[in-house]
């Protein structure tokens, strides 16, 4: 069975020494770097499973990583978990309007982290592989090949944007609350802010531009996917 490589970007030795140690335990393969830049190199040599990305960091922030990777089309898929100190809510919604799969706040139970990590990994690897290719107006949604084209332009979405996307697509007219979002998209694990979804929704739509109509809010009850067929 392969092991899961996980790589740790955190400038904090003890903190980075004990996140290794409970990955170890857990048989994940941790791999280490002390700040953005060597994350970035990292990445390139050794194509992680996934990223635990601490915030606040000397010289390239944890912030301007996660942006260089969700820019570049070799590495935007890799799930990214951001740590870090800081607890308000705004500091959280910039880290999922990044492209962040998760957010997690020190200090940390291990457990709880490991328990959030399985579920992001689960979450990227249930995205099964089909030969559907759905067509709904101007959108195509090609499963197997995990991308949404609007007016034959491919659509620079994160795994969680097109997971949203692609979900309320299924169901055009139907209108959907946030938890059923969430359930739909992810089937299991919830963010720590309420209102994730709305972040998400929000960054849809600026990706979408003249389509983003195609998501309608439902006030006081969610969004739907507009009926147009």
């Amino acid at each position: 069975m392969v092991k899961e490589r996980i790589l740790i970007v955190e400038d904090e030795k003890d903190i980075s020494e004990l996140l290794e140690y409970n990955l170890q335990s857990e048989g994940f393969v941790p791999v280490k770097a002390f700040d953005g830049n060597e994350a970035l190199e990292m990445v390139k040599k050794e194509r992680p499973d996934l990223i635990l990305l601490d915030i606040m960091m000397p010289e390239m922030d944890g912030r301007d990583v996660c942006k260089a990777l969700k820019r570049d089309e070799k590495t935007r898929h890799i799930p990214v978990v951001m740590l870090t100190a800081k607890s308000e809510e705004s500091d959280v919604i910039v880290g999922l309007e990044l492209g962040a799969d998760d957010y997690i706040v020190k200090p940390f139970s291990p457990k709880v982290l490991i328990s959030r990590i399985k579920a992001v990994l689960r979450r990227t690897k249930d995205r099964k592989p089909s030969s559907e290719l759905r067509r709904i107006g101007d959108f195509s949604i090609d499963l197997s090949k995990h991308k949404i084209t609007y007016q034959d332009k491919s659509l620079q979405l994160t795994p969680i944007e097109f997971n949203i996307l692609e979900f309320l697509s299924r169901y055009p007219g139907t209108v959907f609350s946030r938890d059923q979002i969430m359930d739909g998209a992810w089937k299991e694990g919830k963010f720590i802010v309420d209102r994730a979804v709305d972040v998400h929704i929000r960054s849809l739509r600026k990706k979408l531009g003249k389509g983003s109509k195609v998501i309608e809010t439902v006030h006081g009850i969610g969004y739907r996917f507009k009926d147009i067929s």
